[in-house]
């Protein structure tokens, strides 16, 4: 008879490294299913058991070994699929480095992996045959694959680690160089320990406990520090199979994440907040089968981006009768920096949401106010932490702690913070080392994120460089995009991009709009742009000094969807946005002036 791990033995009582997890889940449980992948996100294509998987990565591990690569460094570099995961449990037993990286399909993708493979001084790229084909036809020329030597894993003789007992990794060895975005900034290899992960998906299951007859189903990039604990550890380390599909087959069509969830009676899920958007919208358009069954669905992880309360309510709302529980949406919020989760709401909890005055949070104030109130806001809470995790909010500038319902910087402390960027002494000091002003012993990792405590839960407000700053108050550009947002009927979610430059005079409003042909055949791209600079002026009492309409899909964004606002930029300057329509039209401050003394 099988005998079952409980998740706490698993990750953190008895495991002291993710293979020691996979080697005690192949002994005790050794013909359960571990990962399942679904063809275009729909039918199993290819499955694995912990067995199966135990002696691949074995295998995996030993043609390492023999290639001279253990306790070195490789990329890995692999589409959706089970060989992904194969070859990253190979390198963990191995104790090889992985930078997990996006497969290119373009220039800008292809440049990416080798910024990451010259950061790392990686020089072997793990791979797919399929894919090493494909790259050297289409780039073998190019400079940026010159020098890396691509090696198929798939191509591993089955059973070539029988036998094989290479050196342990320690709960202390690095498990991953995981590569932020590049949402803030340039790429930078965060050093992932064993340790790291089994204290993450120990924090994740005691405020999202997996049932014992639960599931994982997930969309996301596994590459991506998101996709990568949900898809892969939580499911791994928790004993519950892993249902995963392509980024492509939820994007192309959102209702076969939701249908894999009835179809596999799915209790787990995570995704950005559009992602839910989206889905709303494909009911609405009757892309979603009419008879699944959400019931099953307990911790549905909202993260990425503040999460809006639209999304929450309308995805909460529109999915009742398919028998999603309202506790089951669970705001959180986490960065590559800490593993990935840092606070969340509680399984069993519905969603808190806080409405604020707006004007007052401009001013860096948290006044509260009455839900439909002139100038109201409403802020979800990304939950709590749980004990081992400590968070603080510090003024940015002097480093002193802020109080109840003041805006700072989130620090966070504990077993989950990284230790530090990939040969960057200098920035690991100044972001894993801070120290709170008049306090030497803890040392906190500075998220960059802006935010708030509240009755002890976390209020995310933006990102510390995001912030527009006019006339001394500061807006956050997400409060403009969503005003963006919600103003034309048609507008997809996570369409806009907003923030300022210099024109050497003064620091300009700028806002990105990404409108397909739908919209502005209904609308002229005139009447588009002024609806739009009316509700920002609604929302925020704030005029934009230019609106620039670009086709969808123009604007730039990281693996996970979220918005590279400072690529948006960077491309704006460089006069490199293509735009939907002809001319775009700027709105000057000299003309909004006129029209505001009008009114």
């Amino acid at each position: 008879m099988t005998t079952h791990l409980s998740p706490q033995e698993s990750a953190v009582g008895i495991a002291g490294t993710v293979p020691e997890a996979l080697r005690l889940r192949s002994v005790k449980e050794p013909d359960e299913t571990a990962f399942v992948f679904l063809r275009d996100g729909e039918e199993p294509e290819a499955a694995l058991t912990y067995r199966e998987l135990h002696q691949a990565a074995l295998d995996r591990a030993a043609a390492l070994t023999d290639a001279g690569l253990a306790d070195g460094r490789v990329v890995l570099l692999y589409p959706s699929g089970l060989e992904f995961v194969r070859a990253l449990l190979g390198c963990m037993y191995a104790r090889v480095a992985a930078a997990p990286v996006q497969v290119p399909t373009r220039q800008r993708g292809l440049v990416r992996l080798r910024r990451i493979a010259d950061d790392a001084r990686v020089t072997t790229v793990l791979t797919t045959g399929a894919v090493k084909r494909d790259l050297e036809e289409r780039f073998g020329d190019r400079p940026e694959l010159a020098g890396l030597t691509l090696i198929d894993t798939e191509a591993t003789r089955e059973g070539a680690g029988a036998g094989w007992t290479g050196p342990e990794p320690a709960g202390d060895d690095v498990a991953l160089l995981q590569y932020t975005s590049g949402s803030t900034g340039d790429p930078k290899g965060v050093v992932i320990t064993h340790r790291n992960f089994l204290s993450n998906v120990a924090e994740t299951e005691e405020l999202w406990p997996s049932p014992s007859d639960g599931a994982v189903v997930s969309w996301l990039p596994l590459f991506h520090d998101m996709g990568m604990l949900f898809g892969i550890m939580l499911p791994l380390c928790s004993g519950v199979p892993a249902y995963l599909m392509a980024p492509d087959a939820f994007i192309r069509r959102p209702g076969r994440w939701l249908e894999a969830i009835s179809r596999f009676h799915g209790s787990h899920a995570a995704a950005p907040s559009f992602a839910y958007e989206l889905c709303v919208r494909a009911l609405a358009e009757g892309k979603i089968a009419d008879d699944i069954d959400l019931s099953s669905w307990r911790v549905a992880a909202n993260g990425a981006e503040p999460v809006r309360w639209h999304a929450v309510r309308s995805f909460t709302e529109a999915f009742a009768k398919a028998g999603f529980a309202a506790t089951a949406m669970c705001p959180g919020y986490g960065l590559a920096e800490n593993t990935l989760k840092a606070t969340g709401s509680r399984w069993d909890e519905e969603p808190t949401v806080l409405w604020v005055a707006s004007e007052a949070l401009t001013a860096g104030r948290v006044e509260r106010c009455r839900a439909g109130a002139e100038g109201a806001q409403p802020l979800v809470s990304a939950g709590v932490t749980v004990p081992g995790t400590r968070l603080r909010i510090v003024e940015p500038g002097s480093r002193t702690a802020r109080g109840e319902r003041q805006v700072g910087e989130i620090w966070l402390a504990g077993p989950c913070v990284a230790t530090g960027y990939l040969d960057r002494p200098e920035e690991s000091a100044e972001t894993f080392g801070a120290r709170v002003a008049g306090e030497s012993t803890t040392a906190y990792l500075r998220t960059g994120d802006l935010g708030f405590v509240h009755d002890g839960e976390l209020y995310v407000t933006g990102r510390l460089k995001d912030v527009i700053i006019r006339n001394g108050r500061n807006f956050y550009p997400q409060d403009i995009e969503l005003s963006a947002e919600s103003t034309v009927p048609g507008l997809q979610p996570n369409c806009a991009a907003a923030f300022s430059v210099d024109d050497g005079n003064q620091e300009r409003l700028v806002l990105v709009v990404e409108a397909d042909g739908r919209v502005l055949r209904r609308l002229s791209s005139e009447v588009v742009r002024e609806l739009i600079r009316q509700a920002v002026r609604d929302g925020q009492r704030l005029d934009p000094d230019e609106i620039v309409l670009v086709r969808r899909g123009v604007l730039p964004r990281t693996t996970s969807g979220k918005l590279q606002r400072r690529a948006c930029r960077q491309l704006y300057l460089a006069g490199e946005l293509k735009a939907a329509v002809a001319a775009t039209a700027v709105l000057t401050t000299a003309a909004t002036a006129t029209e505001r003394s009008a009114r």
